[in-house]
């Protein structure tokens, strides 16, 4: 158990994504969230949690990524206090990037943050988003001795930079993309140590990794010592246990898909710099809740977007290059977007065309294509991308000018 004055600790946040892989590949059975190995963490005060607390605006958490402000808090907490020996493990600044606006990526933050606050050493904790991404040299001079990106490895040479200037460089990721990216790398540093395993997701790893490092930390304590109260830890746990099973595409977990239609919910509290509680409010998300909050909310998007479902049309995805589905205008209705694409990938399906459910509406000045399917073999993704989009094989989505769209419908009109 942890003592109260232990949350009171004073610490700093702040958030970055993208690295490239190197090196050792771990890949290990998942367990629940033991314990593991690594180094340390500073922060600003944070006020207590407060529940029911309000997301923040949209345009305050894109301001928050590569700011002035974070640049400074880079060189500003990052130095060892002049009045401390370089031999001060303790006073030694270490840096954690995790993977915005990703679960697993906030999930290994919070794990990051739990075992430098537990040990009193200081961490940088920032979000990295591909929207306007960290650099390298933008940690060049702020004298990091250790350095973690949570869920993710960076866009390019990220990580091989990172380590040339960084003494220690530990990366986590569970993707398959990213496992294919390493051979691109060539021979790497030994100082870069790449844990990419496909069996669990980064949040998993990462609560395993840090756990066990804050054992070989205390080898002599008499006292067991834990990331997490009892309570905490089994109430995080199952929650991890839900994002990995999206990550992984199991979807095994009772409740799975409402599990994930409330979670989606929490993903604009996710920047630890415009948010400065998220760890908190972390710890504190269950998956009861969750659940009957999402399948509520399952409930009513569903009805919503059947009574909008009127007159599908078909269109002829890339050309017809990835075949035809059935698609729909929602313009004003982009908010349910996701359970009509749901919706029209199964009446695509029972037409005999491919399972997929495409949503169309205006957004700026550009037609938003969103993609949505039901079937785990179908991969969405590889058509959005194709069309300078992204997403996820079950979700993605990409914009198109209006005389593109129209020869994907050349048959309707």
């Amino acid at each position: 158990m942890m003592p109260r004055e232990w949350h009171k600790r004073r610490t700093f946040h702040a958030i970055a994504v993208g690295l490239n892989p190197c090196r050792p590949i771990r890949t290990r059975a998942a367990s629940s969230l033991p314990r593991s190995q690594s180094p340390s963490t500073i922060m600003l005060r944070r006020p207590r949690l407060l529940r029911d607390v309000s997301s923040p605006a949209a345009s305050s958490l894109r301001r928050a990524f590569r700011s002035a402000a974070s640049l400074e808090a880079i060189l500003s907490h990052s130095h060892p206090s002049k009045t401390s020996s370089s031999e001060d493990q303790e006073d030694a600044a270490h840096l954690a990037l995790y993977n915005y606006p990703t679960f697993a990526g906030a999930y290994s933050a919070l794990a990051a943050d739990l075992f430098h606050r537990r040990l009193r050493r200081r961490l940088l904790v920032l979000p990295f988003s591909s929207v306007e991404p960290f650099r390298a040299e933008d940690f060049k001079g702020a004298g990091f001795q250790s350095c973690y990106l949570l869920d993710f490895v960076g866009p390019r040479n990220f990580a091989l930079e990172l380590s040339r200037f960084i003494p220690s460089i530990v990366a986590f990721d569970h993707r398959q993309s990213t496992l294919a990216r390493i051979p691109q790398l060539g021979r790497c540093p030994t100082n870069l140590d790449l844990r990419i395993d496909t069996s669990k997701s980064s949040a998993r790893a990462a609560f395993d990794y840090f756990s066990n490092k804050l054992t070989l930390e205390n080898p002599d304590s008499e006292t067991c010592e834990n990331l997490l109260s009892q309570e905490d830890e089994e109430r995080v746990s199952n929650v991890v246990k839900y994002v990995e099973d999206a990550d992984l595409r199991q979807w095994q977990l009772p409740g799975s898909r409402s599990f994930h239609t409330a979670l989606r919910d929490e993903r604009a509290k996710l920047n630890c710099v415009s948010n400065p509680q998220v760890f908190e409010q972390l710890m504190q998300l269950d998956v009861s809740d969750l659940l009957a909050r999402g399948n509520l909310l399952a409930q009513n998007r569903l009805g919503a977007a059947r009574k909008l479902i009127h007159n599908p049309f078909k269109i002829y995805l890339g050309r017809g290059l990835y075949g035809e589905c059935l698609a729909i205008r929602a313009d004003g209705d982009s908010k349910v977007s996701h359970e009509i694409g749901l919706e029209l990938s199964k009446m695509s399906a029972g037409a005999g065309l491919r399972p997929i459910g495409a949503v169309v509406f205006m957004q700026r000045g550009l037609l938003k294509i969103c993609l949505r399917t039901t079937d785990n073999t179908t991969n969405t993704a590889e058509i959005a991308k194709a069309h300078g989009g992204g997403g996820k094989p079950s979700s993605s989505s990409f914009a198109l000018r209006m005389d593109e769209f129209s020869a994907w419908t050349r048959e309707n009109t």
